[in-house]
This record gives C-alpha cells, sequence and structure tokens, in this order.
C-alpha cells in the first residue's frame, strides 16, 4: 500500500459514488485521512464504512458545498475530526442539461451554484488554514464541455471554465504559502454522465464509449497532486481518460495584426480578420477533438 499522502487530512466533495468514491478510497488506501463529503447520508456512510474496513480513517460529512457556511461545515468537520486540513477535492457536480435558448434560470443557477460557486465555497473555506500552515493542496473537476465544447450545457461549461479560472487565481494569489491548485478533466462514466442524452446512433456510440472508463482511473492523479511529490505543479489541467494522462493547453495569443494608424470596422473586415482567419478555432465539440477510443 502506498503511503504518499501518509498524514495528510482530505476533504473529497461528492464522494458518496462515482469519481468521488474513487478518489477518496484512493487518498485513503494512500494514508491520508478523508473527510467523505456527499448529500447522500447513506452513500457517503457506506463509503466511510468501506475504508475503515481496508484500514483507513473517514468521516462522513452531508453538508452542502453551495453555500458559504455549510462549505464551511466541510472544512470545519476535517480540523475537529483530524485536526488539520491539507488536501481539497472540489468533485461535487450535478447536470441539468438543456439547449441554450430552452434553459431556464433555475436550470442555469443549480449547476453554477453546485460547481461553482461549490468550489469557492468550499476552496475559501480551507484557505486560512492552508495560509497558516503554508501548505496544501486544491484539486478541482473541470471538464471538456468547457474547455473544448459540447451540446446542451451552457451551464455545465461555464462553470467548468470558471473553475479553471478559479484554479489559476488560487494558484497565483497562494504561492506565496506554498499552496498548489489545479484542475483535471476527468473521462468517466458515473450517475451523473448517465443522464447524457443517447437517442441517435453518434449520440449512443459516444455513450458506450464513456461506459467503458472506469470511475477509478481517475483517482490516481488526484492523489498525487495533493502529495508532496507534486510540490512544483500549480496552475495546471489535466486530463484524465483511462488509462491516459493529457496536459490541456491554455489560452495564449497565436496571432496578432498592427496598423500604426490603428483600426476602423472596416479595416479589421478588410485586413485583420482575414489574416488571422487561419488560426481561428473550430467551432468543435469534445468527442469531435478526442476521437480516438479509450486506452
Amino acid at each position: 500500500m502506498s503511503n504518499i499522502v501518509a498524514d495528510k487530512v482530505a476533504v473529497v466533495t461528492g464522494s458518496g459514488n462515482g469519481i468521488g468514491r474513487g478518489i477518496a478510497m484512493a487518498l485513503a488506501a494512500s494514508g491520508a485521512r478523508v473527510v467523505v463529503n456527499d448529500i447522500s447520508a447513506t452513500h457517503a456512510q457506506a463509503v466511510v464504512e468501506e475504508i475503515k474496513a481496508a484500514g483507513g480513517q473517514a468521516v462522513a460529512n452531508t453538508d452542502s458545498v453551495a453555500t458559504r457556511a455549510s462549505a464551511e461545515q466541510i472544512v470545519k468537520t476535517a480540523v475537529d475530526v483530524f485536526g488539520k486540513i491539507d488536501i481539497i477535492v472540489n468533485n461535487a457536480g450535478n447536470l441539468r442539461d438543456r439547449l441554450f435558448h430552452k434553459m431556464s434560470e433555475d436550470e442555469w443557477a443549480q449547476v453554477i451554484d453546485v460547481h461553482l460557486n461549490g468550489s469557492f465555497n468550499v476552496s475559501r473555506a480551507a484557505a486560512p488554514y492552508f495560509r497558516q500552515q503554508e501548505s496544501g493542496a486544491y484539486v478541482h473537476m473541470t471538464s471538456t464541455s468547457g474547455l473544448i465544447g459540447n451540446f446542451g450545457q451552457a451551464n455545465y461549461a461555464a462553470a467548468k471554465m470558471g473553475i479553471v479560472g478559479l484554479s489559476k487565481s488560487i494558484a497565483l494569489d497562494m504561492s506565496r504559502f506554498n499552496v498548489r491548485s489545479n484542475c483535471i478533466a476527468p473521462f468517466a462514466w458515473t450517475a451523473m454522465t448517465s443522464s447524457i442524452p443517447a437517442e441517435t446512433p453518434a449520440e449512443k456510440e459516444r455513450v458506450l464509449k464513456l461506459q467503458k472508463m472506469e470511475a477509478g482511473k481517475i483517482a490516481p492523479m488526484v492523489v498525487y497532486l495533493g502529495s508532496d511529490a507534486a510540490s512544483e505543479v500549480s496552475g495546471q489541467i489535466f486530463g484524465v481518460r483511462a488509462n491516459e494522462i493529457m496536459l490541456f493547453s491554455q489560452p495564449r495569443p497565436i496571432r496578432s495584426v498592427h496598423q500604426s494608424t490603428g483600426w476602423t470596422p472596416e479595416s479589421i473586415a478588410e485586413i485583420a480578420v482575414p489574416a488571422m482567419q487561419n488560426s481561428f478555432c473550430k467551432l468543435e465539440r469534445s468527442p469531435e477533438v478526442i476521437g480516438w477510443d479509450p486506452i
């Protein structure tokens, strides 16, 4: 059994099943004491019992990530029970898929509240402890739905791209305290992704591929990023899909055009855009960009 995170205390949100469960189990197996957070008390306690049966240490917590006060209770559970907090894994999630022009205010808000606000709330609750002890690691779940694109997920994609910006800001603002922050875009079949529409032949084929990707495969990267072995890794975006690990690019200028007299709308249309058009990003979806079968 690995001890790469021995003596560390971790919070894993949304860890009652799926990817989160795999992360909580792997952290415990690698020596961490784990707060298993899930809004389902039954699911959270079941994971705690599994961890304890395997010789690990864990405690259940059912507070929501969606408000500042309840998120503080999640982190407080770690400090009260285990005496400190070292690793935050922002994994809790939900889906309310709908084409943009049909999306309701509630469908937008529910996803933003859990993914983006939830990641901020839990991260912010841990920040004073990380700052005081001058150490800590954040691991946030992003998605290729935001990084690349997908149909019917404006709420989810916006939240997941917001998390990328949040992670980079945390990495910059807290680097002076030796605190790290990274993102993972996980590819896995879980209870959450099982709601993805599968009506057309192409959608059905995509779902069959997703079903081959085990949720437990995400965990080793999370454990690594939470460990001291990753002390120099911060502000990055990784992808994990079955046995593949990817590093994603981040936006940087790739072309520029200059005109000493300045630009008019007409000269932009005539000169600037044609000069840059060959470098435009195509309007593509995640399965079109990452179209090879899981390895």
